[in-house]
């Protein structure tokens, strides 16, 4: 890992003037953060609005180990290897969260000769978007806490609010709290709680909204609390929205810097994908469709969570549809998903019966990609000790499958080791030029048999059972209207059930849904199936244990 962080640190960057050049930005489209970093204002879309888009490539995965099977690496990667086959690419990241990077996931950059640069930039207060998150939460909480204490005039029910605090930390002390303590001089004392900032709403409206006014729009419709009489509170109803937009005005343009090997990289918002809908923005995607023939964007964990959401609520919001997807797996997470621990998986265990087995989990994700009619490349991202008789069998298990094989090894070699891939990219995107707009489900179904739809068509499930909690907010939700909007399931990342147990594909289980929450302003229901923490919690070791920064500057141990 420190390989990686010398190889960022050493890497020659381009001036954003020379990014300005290529991309025809003059100095009404950009915003300087420095002389490597910058932010595209959104008149760049009245500006190109003639120009034709280019082509969307989505990139996914299998069922992920816990190290991560590289979708970021491959991201990265396959914008330079299209770069290196001379086309004009561009690739669109989520930002990282200060959370994970001192935790226990580390840096979010990609890694090897595959990384966006400046590495520590990008890892730590990029631009100030994810602070300026914070604050537009944190200023939405503390404008509730002061109605409520300055006469309540809208007779908030002080039991039933549902706006808490958040911050872009793992701290898991801060997952329940009590505000207001301390006498009547400091407020209502009230049961609250604290969010890590990537799971707050905010994070999924601003990655969804398409201008200024759509992202007020729906941040006025952020439900808050309800009344005693049990109507929904909005933050518009607080006047909050406004100021809110005001803070987040830097925050809604994408940033702009570039890979190790001068691509440029568009990263912008960062919702998780297990629990909101795991992709970089609209306003990223479609900016990008505008100034590259190739843009490739990336769904979180595997594709049962992101790139579902990306299909059923980024697509259905955005009218943008990707002409290929790039599906990433691993020998490693084969291995795992056919039994071994992460210690076997990882280091060269041999069993081509194990091998066998595992390959049932990227059948599935494949079948699953096969439902919007969209074509695939399996792309295998090589380990060192990855053994040759197992990637062969990766090809020939995709050509029984129907789907493209590739594999790769950007971590070693950059553009140059990606160079396969990219040319089977660009082959199926040529064979899909008018891609077809599909959905697994229409908006005006039941909520109920959207959950069964995804559970049976997507995950494996036979059946689906709402606990009481979830069948008593539900009915709410649809009293208050929000009946019709479109469903984000809130699962674990580690298999493709709800039982992060269960590895392979599964099958025959039920989903069982434990609560139903309301995301309006970001204009979906979350589906929680289990206990989803919007707080996570330090391991054990915590990966800061392993930072410093030298006298001059350097940092180390970030990765």
């Amino acid at each position: 890992m420190e390989e990686s962080i010398k190889i960022a640190q050493d890497a020659p960057l381009n001036h954003m003037r020379q990014f300005m050049a290529d991309l025809e930005l003059d100095e009404e489209n950009f915003e300087f953060y420095g002389k490597y970093t910058g932010k595209i204002r959104l008149n760049v879309l009245e500006k190109f609005k003639d120009r034709p888009d280019g082509k969307l490539i989505l990139v996914t995965a299998m069922t992920p180990t816990p190290a991560g099977e590289g979708k970021t690496l491959t991201s990265i990667g396959l914008s330079q290897g299209l770069q290196k086959i001379g086309k004009k690419p561009l690739v669109a990241l989520r930002e990282p969260s200060l959370g994970p990077v001192f935790g226990i996931k580390g840096g979010a950059a990609g890694g090897g000769y595959s990384q966006v640069i400046p590495m520590e930039r990008i890892n730590l207060h990029f631009n100030g978007d994810i602070h300026a998150l914070s604050t537009a939460h944190n200023l939405l909480a503390a404008m509730l806490d002061n109605h409520i204490y300055k006469g309540n005039e809208l007779d908030i029910d002080v039991t039933n609010t549902l706006w808490n605090r958040a911050m872009d930390m793992n701290d898991r002390a801060l997952r329940n709290t009590v505000v207001g303590l301390g006498g009547k001089v400091n407020g209502v004392p009230r049961e609250s709680s604290f969010l890590i900032t990537a799971a707050s709403e905010i994070m999924a409206i601003l990655a969804l909204a398409t201008s200024r006014e759509d992202l007020k729009e729906r941040l006025g419709k952020i439900v808050v609390g309800y009344n005693r009489s049990g109507e929904a509170v909005r933050a518009r109803d607080l006047e909050a929205h406004k100021a809110m937009a005001v803070v987040l005005n830097e925050a809604i343009m994408p940033n702009l810097v570039q890979t190790l090997e001068h691509v440029p990289a568009l990263i912008h918002a960062g919702p998780f994908a297990n629990i909101a809908h795991g992709t970089s923005s609209i306003l990223g995607n479609k900016i990008g469709l505008k100034l590259a023939d190739y843009v490739v964007t990336e769904a979180g964990f595997g594709a049962d969570l992101g790139a579902e959401k990306f299909f059923d609520i980024v697509c259905r919001t955005s009218d943008i549809w990707p002409s290929a997807v790039v599906l990433v797996a691993t020998c490693r997470a084969i291995k795992f998903h056919g039994g071994l621990s992460v210690e076997q998986a990882q280091n060269g265990y041999n069993d081509p019966e194990v091998f066998e087995k595992g390959l049932e989990n990227l059948r599935a994700h494949i079948e699953n990609m096969k439902k919007f009619k969209t074509p695939i490349v399996v792309a295998v991202n090589k380990f060192e000790g990855d053994r040759e008789d197992e990637i062969d069998r990766i090809y020939e298990f995709c050509k029984e499958m129907g789907v493209e094989c590739a594999a790769h090894e950007g971590f070693a070699k950059g553009g140059e080791g990606v160079t396969e891939l990219a040319k089977k990219t660009v082959d199926l995107t040529e064979s899909n030029l008018n891609p077809k707009k599909i959905t697994l489900y229409d908006l005006d179904e039941p909520v109920e048999e959207k959950i069964y739809t995804i559970a049976t068509e997507i995950y494996g499930a036979d059946n689906i059972y709402l606990e009481k909690k979830a069948l008593k907010n539900l009915a709410k939700y649809k009293r208050l209207g929000y009946g019709d909007l479109p469903i984000c399931i809130a699962k674990t990342q580690s298999s493709l059930s709800d039982d992060s147990s269960l590895k392979g594909a599964p099958k025959d289980f039920t989903l069982t849904v434990t609560d139903v929450q309301l995301s309006a302003g970001a204009g979906f229901l979350v589906i929680i199936c289990g206990n989803m923490m919007l707080m996570p919690g330090l391991p054990k070791r915590p990966a800061a244990e392993d930072m410093d920064v030298n006298d001059d500057g350097v940092i180390t141990g970030l990765f």
